[in-house]
């Protein structure tokens, strides 16, 4: 079973790029997601573009859900016999994490796809918390594209590129748009990793909110771009699948990047997740037309 994991920072376009990769496989392929949240939504964007996933949420596969991510692709081998499975953690499960259950399991080859976000790299790079999880993701990574190059100078994607040729001279390097690529993902797999059984953690909290289907199209943009200035805390990251009064769409926030697209079908239940720190909870509660129903805060 050949294994690809695809791993980066929040919003930084894992599910882009797996969306379009897996339309380019022959063979059985499955897609095991964890998105750190109660209510996952990465899951149901894979099946409406016809992927077949299997969901983890509700926390970190690097720590917390670890043994849940053995199980599952245990589980995964003997009901599906897939040729290719692939992995999507969390914005915040470090590689390591992952590469070290499937060492466990004695599961190979493994392809690790890294994707950087180019408007954000260069200054989280020099955080502490942040710089050490690029060092994890980058200097186990096969395969790293640079990603939304559109966004940002010719200079700084440039000086992106090198920074992650110094981190991992063997990485081999694409600068994308949307993950776009010009060809094939190549074959490779890393012959050594640097797994880190003490890799850098995220500590964000992430609330979960089952939504109303009547709500204006609009009125959540606004919501989205208050939560991009820091009014209802220090968010780093949003999704949410909503049937709004204009139709089905999907929503991002990326630290201050906001994206919202049409659908593909209806969702099954609207929902939102919100991860970052100190989330006024109270504040978002008190803005909806009616109120939300909580799932219970995860912590990691």
């Amino acid at each position: 079973m050949k294994t690809t994991i695809v791993c980066g920072m929040l919003g930084s376009g894992k599910t882009t790029f797996i969306t379009q990769f897996v339309r380019n496989l022959t063979g059985k392929t499955v897609v095991l997601v964890n998105d750190f949240g109660k209510a996952g939504i990465d899951g149901e964007i894979f099946e409406a573009g016809g992927i077949e996933s299997i969901e983890l949420p509700s926390g970190c596969i690097c720590c917390t859900l670890k043994f849940d991510l053995i199980s599952s692709i245990e589980n995964i081998r003997e009901t599906f016999s897939p040729q290719h499975l692939l992995i999507e953690p969390s914005g915040i499960a470090s590689p390591s994490g992952v590469l070290e259950a499937l060492e466990t399991l004695k599961i190979n080859p493994v392809t690790v796809v890294g994707i950087v976000d180019a408007t954000e790299f260069l200054e989280l790079n020099h955080e502490d918390a942040f710089g050490r999880f690029f060092e994890d993701q980058i200097t186990n990574s096969d395969i790293v594209l640079v990603n939304k190059t559109d966004l940002v100078e010719k200079d700084v994607a440039d000086r992106t590129v090198q920074s992650i040729e110094q981190m991992n001279p063997n990485a081999i390097i694409f600068s994308t748009v949307n993950c776009i690529m010009s060809g094939t993902l190549p074959n490779v797999s890393g012959a050594e990793r640097n797994i880190d059984k003490h890799a850098p953690h995220f500590h964000f909290d992430t609330i979960s909110l089952k939504l109303s289907d009547s709500l204006d199209h609009e009125w959540l943009g606004d919501f989205f771009q208050d939560m991009s200035f820091g009014k209802y805390g220090d968010i780093v990251r949003a999704k949410a699948l909503v049937n709004t009064l204009q139709g089905p769409y999907q929503f991002d926030l990326s630290f201050t990047n906001i994206r919202s697209v049409p659908f593909e079908k209806m969702v099954i239940g609207s929902r939102l997740v919100i991860i970052g720190k100190d989330i006024n909870r109270e504040a978002i509660t008190y803005i909806f037309p009616q109120p939300p129903v909580f799932c219970k805060p995860d912590i990691c």
